[in-house]
């Protein structure tokens, strides 16, 4: 019997489009393995403004590029701000619309480690308006160029309401304000703690009737109640958007204000110096004109650089720009005096005016000049910002011997103002000054409004020209005035001096009210009243 063969079979061939199979799905493979390991992406950790979410899509093409991944955690501009505490950052970057805050921040620290800052792209905080407010607006301002000032009267008049985001938070905000106080201190320069007074924002902030704690929200809240509003204040970039997004009934006009802006110019912060070399790639890559055009072409933002010809909407000359306060006490005494957009802005102020007749002449005619120019006669710059605004409650007070007579308002239009001019315009003096009677009875009243509308800021201007010659004496006063409830002891009063009014009295009646004085024997009349306006 013959034994089976043992020979191994013979070996078959793969087919041939078998082979070719694998050998692509190996190299796919391959190829898949070396672009998307993670050993080959460096992911920082970056702290960013909330309104650069609209970069996220670009983020795809600058990891692809450049092997750089960045980890994105949003917060409004002056909290993201202040969240970074030099020597203990918990990012490898930041990335905000402007750095200013926090390099005030930073310089109060005296910290030595100044992280590396590139800016990426630029935005200056505007206006838009809808088009017949801008008409209007044009037709009064001089030569047709709008200033702040001009805004800030408008809104006063009550004929420009207006969105802004929340100061306290936001870049927008803060930087609008920073214009509109620059503005109105009038020196040119940038603000001090001097230049900063509550009574030069008041009118401009009884126009905004709608706010926000970040621009994307307030553009959104600005759609929805569009037809309320006649403004909104917010980055370029963020109107030329809503413009482009088909959500307005009317589009809104831009205005540069002349006066100036404060220019965002987005900086990209190095805060983890280890980190250099990716933080390299994405300054480069971010610079590059093929990335500055998508950006500007998404953004609407402008291009830093002469390379990238600009969208025909970019091309507006923004003049110069608005110097940044140097101080963070200025800039937080700024936005203390500005308040709570969200809160009623209404204040109550009482004018107790000397009618002596030692008034008579020219003095009194000052004193109506100065009230003429408080209801909208003065046409200046700081004029328009401390003129009587929309919702103020007013009471005048003529005194004498006794309280000659009183008058209370609320401005709401031409009608009220009338009214209070009508009233100093009267020639009923009296031969007696009294003084501490007068004040006591204005704290009487002080003492009323108190209890009829509790937590309502209240305060008190003196104006007087001469000595007490009749009435209580000064002592009985502050015995009377510390005996008074706590919210009517909060009321300051403010102490105007004119011609022979005794300097020493007049301070310490401001020092125990807790308000100051103001003299106004080296000014004129209309002048000292611009500058307490009860506050």
């Amino acid at each position: 019997m013959r034994r089976p063969s043992h020979r191994p079979a013979p070996h078959r061939r793969a087919p041939r489009h078998l082979v070719i199979l694998a050998l692509c799905l190996a190299l796919l493979a391959t190829a898949t393995a070396c672009g998307s390991g993670d050993k080959d992406t460096t992911t920082l950790r970056v702290l960013a403004s909330s309104e650069l979410r609209d970069m996220e899509p670009l983020l795809d093409d600058l990891r692809r590029d450049t092997g750089v991944e960045l980890d994105m955690e949003y917060k409004a501009t002056v909290d993201a701000g202040d969240g970074l505490t030099p020597g203990n950052y918990r990012h490898d970057l930041a990335w905000l619309s402007s750095d200013r805050y926090f390099q005030l921040r930073l310089k109060e620290s005296r910290s030595t480690a100044k992280p590396l800052a590139t800016t990426t792209m630029l935005s200056p905080v505007v206006v838009g308006v809808k088009p017949d407010t801008a008409k209007a607006l044009r037709k009064r301002a001089k030569g047709g160029q709008v200033s702040w000032a001009d805004i800030a009267d408008a809104a006063a008049a009550g004929s420009v309401r207006f969105g802004m985001a929340d100061p306290k938070h936001t870049n927008s905000g803060l930087s609008a304000l920073v214009g509109v106080a620059t503005a109105a201190a009038g020196t040119g320069s940038a603000l001090r703690a001097e230049d900063v007074s509550c009574d030069r924002l008041r009118g401009f902030r009884t126009g905004q009737k709608l706010t926000a704690d970040s621009s994307a929200d307030l553009r959104e809240r600005y759609v929805a109640h569009q037809d309320r509003l006649d403004a909104l204040i917010t980055y370029e970039s963020e109107l030329l958007s809503l413009n482009a997004g088909g959500k307005l009934h009317q589009k809104l006009e831009i205005i540069y204000p002349k006066d100036g802006m404060v220019l965002s110019d987005y900086p990209l912060l190095l805060l983890d110096p280890a980190k250099r070399d990716a933080y390299d790639k994405v300054v480069d890559w971010l610079k590059s004109p093929s990335t500055q055009k998508k950006i500007m072409e998404r953004t609407l933002r402008r291009p830093i650089g002469a390379e990238v010809r600009r969208d025909p909407r970019l091309r507006a000359d923004i003049g110069n720009a608005l110097y940044f306060p140097d101080q963070r006490a200025v800039v937080d005494q700024l936005v203390e005096d500005y308040g709570d957009p969200r809160l009623p802005t209404a204040h109550h102020v009482i004018f107790l005016l000397d009618f002596s007749t030692s008034m008579r002449g020219p003095r009194v005619a000052s004193l109506r000049a100065a009230f003429a120019g408080l209801s909208g006669a003065d046409t200046s710059a700081t004029g328009k910002f401390v003129r009587f605004y929309q919702g103020e409650r007013i009471t005048v007070m003529r005194f004498g011997g006794s309280v000659l007579g009183e008058r209370d308002i609320t401005v709401g239009g031409r009608k009220e103002l009338d009214s209070v001019r009508s009233f100093v315009a009267t020639d009923d003096f009296d031969d007696s000054t009294a003084i501490w009677s007068a004040l006591d009875h204005a704290y009487r009243k002080a003492s009323d409004i108190a209890r009829d509308h509790p937590g309502q800021p209240i305060s008190i201007v003196l104006m007087t020209d001469g000595e007490n010659t009749s009435g209580i004496t000064r002592q009985e006063f502050e015995r009377r005035y510390a005996a008074r409830a706590e919210a009517v002891r909060g009321v300051p009063t403010f102490p105007l001096r004119f011609g022979e009014a005794d300097t020493a009295e007049l301070t310490r009646a401001a020092r125990t009210t807790g308000g100051r004085m103001v003299d106004a024997g080296a000014r004129s009349l209309p002048d000292a009243f611009k500058e307490i306006r009860g506050c």
